[in-house]
């Protein structure tokens, strides 16, 4: 299945907290979806009061830090997505 996100949304893989977190095991169930992601989608975009289309601020493959609550979740295929809006994503990680 694809998803391509519409507006100025994209489509967000979050990574997923390590199992071993200081020595201490993490069951599956317990684990958060971080708060950093990898864009797997960006979305159709959108344009200003003259027309001209606003530029999205990341790309396809870009790391993100978006806020812990933000986006919509949802499963595709099994593997675990967000949808967020460019203008809730916090910071593009080098």
């Amino acid at each position: 299945m694809k998803i391509r996100p519409l507006g100025m949304r994209v489509l967000v893989k979050p990574e997923t907290q390590e199992a071993m977190d200081g020595g201490i095991y993490i069951p599956e169930a317990a684990r958060e979806s971080g708060q950093m992601g990898v864009v797997v989608a960006c979305g159709t975009g959108a344009y200003d009061e003259k027309g001209k289309p606003i530029a999205f601020n990341v790309t396809n493959g870009d790391k993100v830090l978006m806020p812990k609550y933000g986006g919509t979740a949802i499963t595709i295929e099994k593997e675990d997505y967000q949808i967020v809006q460019v203008d809730d994503i916090l910071a593009v990680v080098d």
